[in-house]
């Protein structure tokens, strides 16, 4: 008798040692020098499921926009957010989306909870990860004031939703939660840096960027990822 004891007190032992190392959070892992944001394990409810469809069509400023693609942002094997792209004409290439003249959106789920305040600096990382050094400077002061808006979360939890608008002939429009952040910013520059991060020559996940192009992943890109 005392020997089975021992030995459901052995599998009890090592049964939490293994549910204690599946609870543990995600460490950052680095792409293209980005450290990722930490991530903890969170349930996650059935709209943000990594299934959940985006709207066809969305109105941005009073414009309709339409899906361009959309997917699903990884971190080694961790789903954190759903991303899709939204715009007035098929962009099947981050050119596509310079111009000032229409309306644009970037519109992130979270599948995770993520810390806010990372996110917003790991989003001013990834800005400076797609620009040169001097053109990066021009839009410190874009960066910083965005930065500074995710500096006022504490977290995003699953199901929490982030929209990034172009709004003609007023500037980006950073929402948390479906409420407008701030003021926008007014420079267009500054919103094509920012679609940058998902679209630009150093994405953060080359496998995001064509499916909210909407092209087909290439070798190059499953070799990258």
């Amino acid at each position: 008798m005392q020997r089975v004891v021992r030995n459901i007190a052995g599998l009890l032992v090592a049964g939490g040692t293994l549910a204690a190392a599946v609870c543990l959070p995600a460490l950052a892992r680095t792409e293209a020098g980005v450290p990722v944001v930490e991530a903890k394990p969170v349930s996650i409810p059935a709209q943000a499921s990594p299934s959940a469809v985006f709207a066809n069509k969305v109105s941005v400023g009073g414009r309709t926009v339409q899906l361009n693609g959309s997917g699903t942002r990884f971190k080694a094997v961790f789903q954190v957010y759903r991303a899709a792209l939204y715009t007035e004409k098929p962009a099947l290439q981050y050119g596509d989306l310079a111009g000032e003249g229409e309306a644009k959106r970037i519109h992130l789920v979270m599948l995770r909870e993520v810390n806010a305040n990372e996110l917003g600096s790991m989003f001013v990382r990834g800005i400076q990860e797609n620009m040169d050094k001097a053109a990066a400077a021009r839009l410190m002061p874009a960066m910083l004031r965005m930065s500074a808006l995710f500096s006022e979360y504490r977290r995003l939890d699953a199901g929490d939703s982030i929209t990034l608008d172009w709004v003609p002939g007023k500037g980006t429009v950073v929402s948390v939660r479906g409420v407008p952040a701030a003021d926008p910013i007014p420079e267009a520059q500054f919103y094509h840096a920012l679609a940058g991060i998902w679209l630009g020559a150093t994405p953060a996940d080359w496998k995001l960027r064509d499916a909210m192009l909407g092209v087909k992943a290439t070798t190059d890109t499953a070799n990258r990822n």
